[in-house]
């Protein structure tokens, strides 16, 4: 093969990699092992793994449950291979379940058409900048920073890199966007991106800011978490002009933080900018129903230089387990694990509010997540924890803690963290 290509080595064939990220010596690899010896080695792998006892975080990535229809649907061999179905006539199974993926995401945002899935929630972020940018032609676009700030770090690339303006909108002292600040900063701007709920859990006012957004002739983009959508407004309801977020809460489970997928949906003229590939429904010669790739970029291809987007996968097997989990949730379905997740959430917090050295930190409504201030370090507080099986809070940046419930916490488990946080405080303050 060398020989047919005019080289000499292997070494020829990656001169082009720099000296300095060549590691200059052998692999360190084992000897061969048997199909037993293997077979041991990977289960004293899986028993290593410790997927804690109860869990109360979210911050990006939610437990929820997840019917056995989902894994056992997902793991038919027709969706193995989710490459991207060039061949119309070859791919209908694939075309169909991107075209259904598309509609349960356009019914949960109440948008016009979406596309077919990107990589996760802070790539369709980022992707949504792009979208802004082209549509009004400005290179200045805001965030909110009650953002996920993963999202954030994700915005941040791709505007180094296509020399877009960010501009952070702070959040108020309770918890949601700041509207004066947002107001002062709109002029010239392309669009503004905003949570709903936010990474602190509160319920944004989405109806204002959408008007203070179009009022400045921008755009309004929506990161929403899709579970949320079973409650509270679409996006499509308060007039946003993207919604945008990551399919993770529909069906897949955290997987240690991936993968996922993202999702993006918009109307109006801003169709023929969503990034990727649309999938129609038509009719063949013979009066059959058909799909095929309705609106996608040819330069995402062949000129990608001249591409608005380079996004060209489609993460379709992870879209298929949440289309597969909308469909059998149904709207009573979701609209009761939304109701659950408010309600186990706000138990939640009326009872960590009850233990000693306590506060949650906002007033604003929220859904299932929301920041508690403790006296006893946070840290020592989830060491304790850890010890008991349990995973606490997430701890942010200034040390308050964003605790989660859904419906997989039960009041008993609820009431057994209580104890046990009252114990550990206890114990803190006689140390």
């Amino acid at each position: 093969m060398l020989k047919a290509i005019g080289l000499d080595s292997m070494d020829q064939l990656f001169s082009d990699i720099p000296e300095d990220l060549k590691l200059h010596r052998e692999l360190d690899l084992p000897a061969p092992m048997s199909e037993m010896e293997l077979r041991d080695l990977m289960m004293g792998y899986v028993l290593q793994n410790d997927e804690g006892g109860l869990l109360f975080r979210g911050a990006g990535a939610y437990h929820h449950y997840i019917p056995s229809v989902v894994p056992q649907l997902a793991a038919r061999s027709e969706f193995y291979t989710a490459y991207t179905p060039y061949q119309a006539e070859m791919s209908q199974g694939m075309l169909q379940s991107i075209f259904e993926w598309q509609t349960v995401i356009c019914n949960l945002t109440g948008m016009e058409a979406s596309n077919a899935s990107v990589y996760d929630g802070a790539t369709a972020a980022a992707e949504s900048l792009l979208m802004m940018r082209d549509a009004k032609r400005k290179n200045k676009v805001l965030y909110s920073a009650a953002l996920n700030p993963g999202v954030i770090a994700t915005m941040k690339t791709y505007a180094h890199c296509y020399g877009i303006e960010l501009c952070e909108i702070p959040a108020g002292s309770d918890g949601l966007t700041d509207m004066a600040a947002l107001a002062e900063n709109l002029e010239g701007a392309a669009g503004f991106i905003a949570a709903q709920p936010n990474y602190y859990g509160c319920i944004e006012n989405m109806d204002a800011i959408a008007e203070c957004v179009h009022g400045a002739k921008a755009l309004l983009t929506a990161y929403v978490n899709p579970i949320t959508l079973g409650l509270v407004k679409r996006p499509g309801d308060y007039g946003a002009d993207i919604a945008i977020g990551d399919a993770q809460p529909l069906g897949l489970p955290m997987n240690f933080g991936g993968p996922y997928a993202g999702f993006m949906a918009a109307g109006g003229k801003l169709i023929r900018s969503l990034p990727g590939r649309i999938v129609g429904e038509t009719y063949d010669a013979e009066g059959g129903r058909a799909y095929v790739l309705t609106l996608q970029a040819r330069e995402q291809h062949i000129r990608r230089e001249k591409a608005s987007s380079n996004i060209c996968s489609n993460q379709m097997l992870c879209a298929i387990m949440s289309t597969i989990y909308a469909c059998t949730m149904g709207p009573a379905g979701m609209r009761e694990v939304a109701e659950q997740n408010v309600a186990k959430a706000h138990y939640l917090a009326e009872e960590l509010a009850k233990v000693p050295g306590m506060k949650l930190r906002y007033n604003a409504p929220f859904f299932n997540e929301f920041v508690v201030d403790t006296e006893l370090p946070a840290e020592q507080i989830n060491e304790a924890l850890k010890e008991l099986g349990i995973v606490g809070g997430y701890i942010l940046e200034d040390g308050g803690m964003l605790w989660c419930a859904t419906e997989m916490n039960s009041k008993e488990d609820i009431d057994f963290l209580i104890d046990m946080l009252k114990n550990i405080v206890e114990g803190g303050e006689e140390e």
